[in-house]
């Protein structure tokens, strides 16, 4: 199926939050400065998929810190 500009159509979900998960977001919003929930969500699912795949590989994802201590990225 495509939309009118012959795009893929995605279809649409709705995602419920508790509150906890609701002031995480907005939190997050706000400290990278901007109100584009959606994109939030899409970068933060983006580095769990990036995760995920290199998992499969036997790969890490890592985060290093100012001091250089790494830290693998799990879920």
């Amino acid at each position: 199926m495509s939309d009118a500009e012959g795009q893929p159509r995605r279809p649409g979900v709705d995602v419920r939050l508790n509150a906890t998960l609701a002031e995480v977001l907005a939190r997050m919003c706000v400290d990278l400065g901007t109100d584009d929930v959606n994109g939030v969500v899409a970068r933060a699912l983006g580095l769990m998929d990036l995760a995920m795949r290199c998992k499969q590989k036997g790969q890490r994802v890592c985060v290093v810190d100012s001091e250089g201590n790494a830290t693998a990225v799990t879920f």
